[in-house]
């Protein structure tokens, strides 16, 4: 529960909050999602895996449900690595086809958007964190 709760601790344009969080344990559903996400293969040694959609009738203007189901995915991801759990990001939007599986394999309601697929399990590697910072990419107070 309280790495959902970080996810609904994310901020949102006029904190209008537009997700809802649908949390997975089933194996059998863990492979019908990988028949529809090419990349899931890691939902095979997975315990959970929680799905973030955006409400349309919640989000502030059109378009802000995906920036705000965003933020709440990085929350999540954040509060799981804070707890020694993996998280993997598996991205649906803004992939139609994987969208329309996922929507069918919920039971989505037609204003439910699918954002993303957190797979969570604890890791059995410990992988070497990659150096991403890039100082040519810093601009101050102009380009």
């Amino acid at each position: 529960e309280g790495i959902v709760r970080a996810g609904m601790y994310a901020p949102s344009a006029v904190n209008c909050q537009p997700w809802h969080f649908i949390i997975v344990d089933d194996p059998g559903l863990f492979e019908k999602i990988m028949e529809v996400h090419p990349y899931s293969g890691m939902l095979r040694e997975a315990q959970y895996a929680i799905m973030v959609c955006g409400d349309q009738q919640l989000e502030h203007a059109p378009g802000y449900w995906s920036v705000d189901c965003g933020a709440a995915t990085q929350n999540i991801l954040l509060a799981a690595h804070s707890k020694g759990i993996g998280a993997v990001w598996l991205g649906l939007h803004p992939r139609e086809e994987r969208k329309e599986g996922m929507r069918k394999l919920f039971n989505l309601p037609g204003h439910i958007e699918p954002f993303s697929l957190i797979a969570l399990g604890y890791p059995d590697e410990k992988k070497e964190v990659p150096d991403r910072f890039k100082k040519e990419r810093i601009h101050y107070n102009r380009w």
